[in-house]
């Protein structure tokens, strides 16, 4: 007893001692002295009766027992097996001494009594021990309450119990057995497996081996399936409990019972499809095991992967689309919870599996003749619905219809047909009869007069997934024209055209009510952004046509600065704008690459078109926690919560409740994490790009003047001396310009140190730290300009070396000119003085010395075509040094200092020489 008493100490510590605590105490000691010390069978019998009637209403009392009571009690039920009543009698007590009491005092107690009693009979194996081998018992009560004690027990010692029950020989075993025992008890024992079996690997793969399998799915079938009560659910909450995580368990499932006895439970019994509220969390739970069975491992676990990618194969061959599709489109009267499960089940059966895609485009919904393709239900639904969990999982399913599958994308997108003029404005219940493609226009085309944009938002979230990484399908939206509108003038107007005006539209426009719509008006402007972000990808013409229309450029410049837009749309609005830069391709002035550049300098400042990338990236959307953030397991606590999502009628209100830490789920659904990639993918191509652009101006198309040219009749040595004088004139005008360049550099400077001097004051680091990495990009150019600068000194030394040897071949050419030409006076003479001796034939003088003359004249225009050459490729290397120079705002007086009288010395000779 010294146990007991020191047990009771540190309880008197705890809770006091007053009189009253006193009396009860007394009281209980009473009672087990009766039960442990007394004499009749029936006196002790009647101790136990008023003892457990006290604990199961006193907490004081049920304090004192726990101190006192479970050695004595336990003695009882080791001892005294063949007095039934008596062990009934301590069970039962037990399990009051366990249960909490709801009483006005246990506000005041800092530790419950049923925690410490708990703690109590946990801490010891052998106890355990002793209450599982009471479930031999013959007697039903004795089992009943020994499920109570051990179910009781998990509330407080869950851990410890689980160790406790592994570490026991048959431990599991015998509870399974009593899931074949009568129906209160297989209820209490799969109560008690349901809790064990949570993230205990171990326990789940000893239920699985004593057959827990087959067990679950008769117990289920026995209650009526779907349209049975809690037991269904219990036994689907341990079924998952048993598949999740666990890749072991759903092979063996797969391969021994099957997936069948799960699809059953999706049939829908009698012809009204009734939906009960514990029906509706049946469903809910056996789409969870579904996903369960279909979810994908990490990246590292290719296994895993491998075993859902096996299993999907499997549910779709047993033809579980048929059911998802009748509970998620066709059946109406169904809960949205289960509407939206069922469809985002579909999205995941089909994710990156393509045998699966085929079959679900391969689906069609109703009956003859009035029938039609799933996916063009699925899109009526995206259209149409009032929910916005239900379109999320209904866009969902589009989203991993066209991942990686380019064949579908194409298909989807030749049906693309407007519809005639008189069907533009048609209500949403005339799509029957339509095309996919031509009911999604259709949701395109859906103007402001016809309500909010809503349905065009929509439309475009789909038609994003439609385009993405395709080119082609990409290329046949472009072509794409709507019917005229009032603001077109008569004109058809282009798909994309459309999409940007609906999202100017949409920022300025207001409720019905006159009220803004800020927060519908918030997910539509992202969702059109990330449509033509999108677009543009990798497609020249698709940026070609963005900027057909001067206004695009002209408001998205305006939306970046739009202080009441919020971080999101402005840094969408900045990927679009770097796209027009990254994926450019014109060559007309203001719309290249050069004029964007210049345009968002000018309007925005590249430190605040940066600034938004980098608010962008730090809003919760585009964390890690949201993109890793998981479905909790539906559970007893947590399913009729769910439920009350089917009472909401106006998705708005719901959306106004919410808090500004609460993410919007179509904003939620828009972030995917293969948007968000891609859009950080796209921020540092497009910081490249600019430092590209600003690194190498545009290039300007290099025009011969026509000073170059020789004029007809001149002579040669007249056009060398106009070309000397064009050339000095030239490099005055640069050294002016050289002038202009270096007080320009002189007052940036003065400027840039004036900024440095008011950001040095309390600016907030983001911006501090990208006017840091624009220096570092600065200084890293300007070395570059430098060693660019060093070599092309270089080759206006070589040019330089490269025109004076030239100069001084003109010049010797011009010498042997003259020698020539005394040789041939020197054969004059000679002839007439052979004439006048009159001694033989002559030869014809003339015709030596024009053929002398032309082969001389040959060689002077080679050489002079030469020279003209050089002066060109020269003239040439001057423009682009003095375009790099006036860039970097370098003195290159040095360098360009000698060329107008290096070039003069062997010109002044000639000339002499002519002369």
């Amino acid at each position: 007893m010294d146990f007991v008493s020191g047990y009771k100490g540190v309880v008197g510590r705890v809770f006091g001692n007053d009189n009253a605590t006193s009396n009860e105490d007394s009281y209980v000691e009473r009672l087990l002295d009766r039960i442990n010390n007394g004499a009749k069978a029936e006196d002790r019998r009647m101790a136990m009766v008023e003892l457990q009637s006290v604990v199961a209403e006193n907490h004081s009392a049920q304090l004192a027992f726990g101190a006192m009571g479970m050695p004595v009690l336990l003695s009882v039920l080791k001892d005294e097996r063949d007095d039934v009543e008596m062990i009934r009698g301590a069970l039962e007590t037990l399990v009051s001494s366990l249960t909490p009491l709801n009483h006005a005092k246990m506000a005041k107690i800092e530790v419950e009594p049923s925690k410490l009693n708990a703690d109590l009979l946990s801490r010891e194996v052998d106890n355990i021990s002793l209450l599982l081998s009471l479930l031999a018992e013959d007697d039903f009560y004795v089992r009943y309450y020994t499920l109570q004690v051990l179910t009781a027990l998990l509330t407080n010692s869950l851990n410890r119990l689980q160790e406790s029950i592994l570490t026991i020989p048959r431990g599991i075993t015998r509870l399974m057995d009593m899931l074949m025992d009568r129906e209160v008890i297989r209820n209490e024992a799969l109560l008690l497996l349901m809790y064990l079996t949570r993230e205990a690997e171990e326990i789940q793969k000893i239920v699985v081996f004593e057959g827990a399998f087959e067990k679950i799915f008769t117990i289920m079938k026995e209650e009526g399936g779907s349209d049975g009560g809690v037991v269904v659910q219990d036994c689907l909450q341990l079924l998952n409990n048993i598949l999740r995580n666990n890749t072991s368990n759903q092979t063996l499932l797969r391969e021994t019972v099957g997936f069948d006895p799960i699809i059953s439970l999706f049939r829908l019994r009698g012809v009204s499809y009734s939906f009960t509220q514990q029906k509706t969390i049946n469903l809910l739970s056996t789409l969870e095991t579904v996903n369960l069975l279909i979810a994908s491992g990490p990246q590292t676990d290719t296994g895993k992967d491998t075993d859902s990618m096996t299993n999907k194969t499997v549910l779709v061959q047993r033809k579980i689309l048929d059911y998802l599709l009748m509970l998620g489109v066709e059946s109406q009267r169904a809960p949205v919870t289960v509407r939206c499960a069922a469809l985002h089940c579909i999205g995941d059966i089909i994710a990156r599996h393509p045998k699966n895609i085929d079959e679900l485009a391969s689906k069609v919904l109703g009956e003859e003749p009035q029938v039609e393709p799933a996916l063009n239900s699925i899109l009526r639904i995206i259209l149409r619905t009032s929910s916005m969990q239900e379109f999320v999982d209904a866009d969902y399913v589009f989203k991993n219809f066209c991942e990686n599958n380019p064949d579908g994308q194409r298909l989807l997108a030749s049906t693309f047909t407007p519809q005639p003029q008189s069907m533009a404005h048609a209500p949403l219940e005339d799509d029957v009869n339509m095309s996919f493609g031509s009911m999604l226009l259709h949701g395109l085309s859906m103007s402001e007069s016809d309500g909010d944009l809503e349905i065009c938002a929509r439309a475009a979230s789909v038609l994003s997934h439609m385009l993405k990484d395709n080119t082609q399908c990409k290329e046949k939206a472009l072509k794409v024209e709507l019917g005229a509108t009032m603001q077109s003038m008569g004109t058809p107007e282009p798909l994309m055209h459309r999409m940007v005006k609906y999202l100017a539209v949409s920022s300025s426009m207001d409720s019905k009510d006159g009220k803004s719509n800020g927060k519908a008006d918030l997910y539509i402007q992202e969702m059109i952004l990330k449509l033509l972000i999108v677009w543009l990808v990798d497609c020249p013409s698709a940026v070609n046509c963005f900027l057909d229309a001067r206004p695009h450029l002209t408001y998205l410049l305006e939306l970046l600065s739009n202080q009441s837009a919020t971080v999101c749309t402005q840094g969408l609005a900045a990927v679009l704008l770097g796209e027009c830069v990254l994926y450019n391709k014109c060559i007309e002035n203001g719309k290249d690459s050069y004029g964007i550049v210049d345009a968002i300098s000018q309007k925005a400042g590249l430190t605040s078109f940066f600034l938004k990338f980098d608010e962008m990236q730090k809003n919760f959307l585009f964390s890690s926690k949201k993109l890793s953030e998981q479905h909790k397991p539906l559970t007893r606590s947590n399913g009729a919560s769910m439920e009350d999502v089917d009472n909401e009628q106006d998705d708005a209100s719901v959306t106004d409740k919410r808090t500004d830490n609460e993410v919007h789920p179509i904003l939620a659904s828009l972030f995917d994490a293969g948007f968000v990639a891609m859009v950080s993918s796209l921020e540092v191509n497009i910081r490249e790009r600019f430092v590209d652009v600003y690194s190498n101006p545009k290039a300007k198309v290099a025009v011969v003047p026509a000073e170059l040219d020789q004029r007809s009749g001149e002579s040669d040595g007249d056009y060398i001396k106009r070309l000397k004088t064009f050339v000095e004139k030239q490099c005055s005008e640069i050294q002016d310009l050289l002038g202009r360049n270096a007080s320009l550099a002189e007052g940036m400077a003065m400027s840039g140190a004036g900024s440095e001097q008011k950001t040095s004051g309390p600016s907030d680091r983001v911006q501090a730290e990208t006017y840091r990495r624009e220096l570092r990009e600065a200084t890293q150019r300007l070395e570059m300009f430098k060693n660019e600068n060093a070599k092309l000194g270089n080759d206006v030394s070589i040019y330089q070396n490269l025109a004076s040897k030239m100069e001084s071949e003109l010049k010797s050419l011009s010498d042997a000119y003259c020698s020539l030409e005394q040789a041939n006076s020197q054969l004059e003479k000679e002839v007439k003085s052979l004439r006048s001796g009159g001694a033989a034939p002559y030869p014809d003088i003339e015709a030596i010395k024009e053929e002398a003359r032309e082969e001389a004249q040959k060689d002077s225009e080679a050489e002079l075509n030469d020279l003209l050459v050089c002066l060109g490729q020269e003239q040439s290397k001057v423009e682009r040094l003095t375009a790099r120079l006036l860039e970097l705002g370098e003195d290159v007086d040095q360098l360009l200092e000698g060329v107008g009288d290096d070039t003069g010395l062997p010109d002044d000779d000639d000339e002499d020489d002519e002369e």
